[in-house]
């Protein structure tokens, strides 16, 4: 979901870095949350293993350029249910910020307009999940339609604000609604395979109760809350 170089320039650039900051501060007050509820050492160990594998999702699954982005597999909704809302967004910061340093430097000055893009749905998923999903379960027992509802939040979120961005740099020029028509219906196919992902992953988790390690995933996967 990479905003392509050029589309957002100059002056404009100040917005994408407020809304950066903006994004940074609710995720850093999550992580206070977190590291007081559950220490420093397993929200480090579960920022540590989300960055991982979002770097991994970014750099080394498939991705395609279309349009005004990029469809990436981030598993944004995975990544909430496996680690928790702090570690979470902080993988995802970080994950994209080592992409741009190592191996797409062109990237970084786009760097806040992407890191609101992953960051805002992730907080919205969390909010839905506190509505949709009742606190006697926990989320090894979520069903498919509870992880549709995430993911397909996740992925809104992220189509809603690359065509933002890419309205607030661009214009509303018969081009410009062309990719941006053509970057949705792309990244929308992703819905149809997170949350399979999802309840994948979380059948694993499950079956797996007795030997995950306390405080490498979020409290939540295999307890109510």
């Amino acid at each position: 979901m990479h905003i392509e170089p050029g589309i957002v320039t100059g002056a404009k650039l100040v917005l994408s870095y407020a809304t950066g900051i903006a994004a940074g501060g609710v995720a850093l007050k999550l992580a206070v949350e977190t590291v007081r509820e559950q220490g420093i050492v397993s929200f480090a160990a579960r920022t540590l293993a989300t960055t991982g594998l979002v770097f991994i999702f970014f750099e080394i699954m498939p991705h395609f350029p279309v349009g005004v982005s990029e469809v990436h597999f981030i598993l944004g909704s995975t990544l909430f249910l496996l680690f928790g809302a702090a570690p979470a967004a902080f993988g995802l910061a970080f994950g994209l910020l080592f992409q741009g340093i190592f191996f797409e430097p062109p990237d970084l000055p786009q760097y806040g307009m992407n890191v609101t893009t992953l960051l805002v749905p992730l907080f919205a998923i969390q909010a839905i999940a506190a509505r949709i999903i009742p606190r006697s379960t926990a989320y090894v027992d979520l069903r498919y339609r509870q992880a549709l509802a995430l993911s397909t939040t996740y992925q809104a979120g992220v189509i809603a604000w690359v065509a933002f961005w890419a309205l607030y740099g661009s214009g509303f020029a018969m081009s410009n609604l062309a990719s941006i028509a053509t970057f949705a219906a792309s990244y929308a196919l992703v819905i149809v395979i997170e949350p399979l992902a999802d309840l994948g992953v979380l059948a694993l988790a499950k079956s797996l109760r007795g030997v995950t390690a306390s405080g490498f995933v979020t409290p939540r996967l295999h307890n109510a809350a």
